[in-house]
Order: C-alpha cells, then sequence, then structure tokens
C-alpha cells in the first residue's frame, strides 16, 4: 500500500512539472540580438518586435515570425545596359539593404526571399535609369585625375624636350584624350540608389547602397575594342620603329663623319710625315752625295738596276751608258 501511495505522488508531481512547464514555456517567447519579430492573430499583425529579449504572446494563438536585422547583401544578376552613346555594356551590380519595418515587411513579402526578387527588380530597373542617361566614362571612372597625370606628363615633356625618353613619351601618348566627367562612379551609384529608394519605401526596407562590381562590353562590341586597341598599338610600335630608323641614321651618319674625319687627318698626318722622310733622305742622299759623288752615282745605278732589270727577262737596249757600270771599264771598280 504504501509503494502504491509513493507511485501516485510521483507521477503527479512529473504531471504538475510538466505542465507547469507548458504553461510557463508557451506565452514567452526570445527575440535575439540580430533579430526582429513580428506577432500575427488569425493573420492580423498584433505587435513587432525591433529590440532583443523576452516577449509574451497568447499560446496557441499567436504567431511569431522571425527576420533578420543585420544587415542584408544581395547580388544582382548581369545586364545588358545602352549607355548614353548607345554602346552596350554588361553591368553586374550587388547592394546592401535591412529591413527596418518589420510589420510593412510582413504584410508585404512575408518572407526574406521574396523580397530579394522584389528589390532584385527594383535595382535593375534604377541601375539601366541612371546608365541609359550617361557617358560610359562617367560610369567607369571617379575622378579627372587621369586628366591631371596626362598634363603632368606633357610638363614633363616639355622639360625634357631633348632627351630620348620625352620623345618616346610623346609617341605612347600620342592623340590621347580623355573625357572630362561631372558626375563619376561614385555620384552614379548614389542616383541608382535614390532611385531605387523611391519604391523599396512601401515595403519597409532600408536601402543602404547599390555599387556595380563588374562592368565590361558586350560580346559584340568586345571584338571591335580589341581590334581597336591593336591597331593603336600597332601605331605605337610604328612610332618606336622610326623613331629607332631615325636614330640608326643619325648614328650612322656621324659615324661616317667622324670616320671620314679620322681618314682625313690621318692622311694629312701620313702626308707631312712622309715630306719630312722625304726631305730627310734628300738631305741624307744631298750629304752622301757631297762626300762621295762617284759612290752615290754607283750606288743609286744599284739601286735602279735592282727595280728594274727584275722585269725582263732579256735586255736589250742601244744606250750603254745605262750599263755603264756593268759592262764599262770601271765597271768592275
Amino acid at each position: 500500500m504504501a509503494g502504491k501511495s509513493k507511485k501516485t505522488i510521483s507521477f503527479i508531481l512529473i504531471a504538475l512539472a510538466v505542465l507547469f512547464v507548458l504553461i510557463w514555456g508557451l506565452p514567452f517567447y526570445i527575440v535575439r540580438e540580430d533579430q526582429q519579430a513580428v506577432v500575427t492573430r488569425f493573420g492580423q499583425i498584433v505587435a513587432s518586435r525591433t529590440e532583443a529579449g523576452l516577449y509574451i504572446k497568447v499560446p496557441f494563438i499567436d504567431e511569431v515570425t522571425e527576420y533578420p536585422s543585420l544587415i542584408l547583401s544581395l547580388d544582382g544578376d548581369a545586364e545588358r545596359i545602352p549607355t548614353r552613346e548607345n554602346q552596350f555594356i554588361i553591368v553586374d551590380t550587388t547592394s546592401r539593404w535591412r529591413i527596418n519595418d518589420p510589420a510593412l515587411f510582413y504584410q508585404s513579402f512575408k518572407t526574406v526571399k521574396e523580397a530579394d526578387i522584389k528589390l532584385s527588380d527594383i535595382i535593375d530597373s534604377a541601375t539601366r535609369t541612371v546608365i541609359t542617361r550617361n557617358r560610359l566614362s562617367e560610369i567607369v571612372r571617379s575622378s579627372n585625375i587621369i586628366n591631371e597625370v596626362h598634363t603632368d606628363t606633357e610638363t614633363q615633356l616639355v622639360e625634357m624636350e631633348d632627351d630620348d625618353s620625352a620623345q618616346i613619351e610623346a609617341l605612347v601618348n600620342a592623340g590621347t584624350t580623355n573625357e572630362t566627367i561631372s558626375k563619376g562612379r561614385d555620384r552614379l551609384c548614389a542616383e541608382m540608389a535614390d532611385e531605387a529608394r523611391k519604391m523599396v519605401g512601401e515595403y519597409g526596407i532600408e536601402l543602404i547602397d547599390i555599387v556595380p562590381r563588374q562592368i565590361k562590353y558586350s560580346d559584340e562590341l568586345t571584338s571591335s575594342v580589341y581590334s581597336r586597341m591593336i591597331k593603336e598599338r600597332n601605331q605605337v610600335a610604328q612610332a618606336y620603329r622610326s623613331l629607332g630608323e631615325a636614330k640608326r641614321a643619325g648614328w650612322l651618319g656621324r659615324l661616317e663623319n667622324e670616320k671620314r674625319t679620322i681618314e682625313s687627318e690621318a692622311y694629312r698626318i701620313s702626308e707631312e710625315t712622309k715630306g719630312k722622310a722625304d726631305a730627310e733622305a734628300a738631305r741624307i742622299y744631298a750629304e752622301a752625295y757631297n762626300r762621295d759623288p762617284q759612290f752615290y752615282e754607283f750606288w743609286k745605278s744599284l739601286e735602279s738596276y735592282k727595280t728594274t732589270m727584275q722585269n725582263f727577262d732579256t735586255t736589250y737596249s742601244t744606250n750603254m751608258d745605262y750599263f755603264k757600270y756593268l759592262y764599262g771599264t770601271n765597271g768592275n771598280r
């Protein structure tokens, strides 16, 4: 009998504990720091919670729908959009947004996935509207610093007018002109966001920004752009070759002039040396002749024989004076 009483008491205590937990837990719900919630009763919104904490609801009647309170990102699809110059480009954007009115958001979408679909359409429309009103240069550039760099380069070219590097820089930058932008990519991104905010405010969404992740030419323009770039680079390459040929011709001309100058100077020096040598030889010959005229005449005749006789196998002459030292009576002295 005592054992049955103990079992009954244990069962009652367990039942009371379970009932206490059910009664205590069901009316309460928790909203975390990274969440916000909407409480609905029979499909009607009765409360929205944007602060973290512990809240009470009617058990089995109220339904709590939770949404993130963090900043969310949305990556759009790549779109083919014409610019103001009617040049088609591919634009891929990303945007940041968050839910600032959970009740209004619940009435508009119910789920974040549905909001992504609607927000993507709005952002695509705003992006197309802004891009079609502006030039390509406004979309891809944020400032006019490239024009300032070009001006600085021109100033340097003036300062280096006689330098080869100045000529090369002039060839590389020949015909390069850059448009001056009045807005720039950052301002256009702000315009895209402002355009989209006109349509998302009624959905309980705060759009933070829209940023292009990628901007590129469409496929049909890519080949023509590459062809133009190749043509421009070929022109620059030809300009380099022309500059090289001009330098080569100048160096060869200077080399030829220096060669002629050196040869002329060498010839002048050689002629002066020959003249001095001939004068010295004549002096020596004259001195030798004055010492012994007969020996001098004999020596010169032998030199002449050595020069002329070796060119002939047989010599016939009626002028015996020339051979007087060979056949004359005095030749054997």
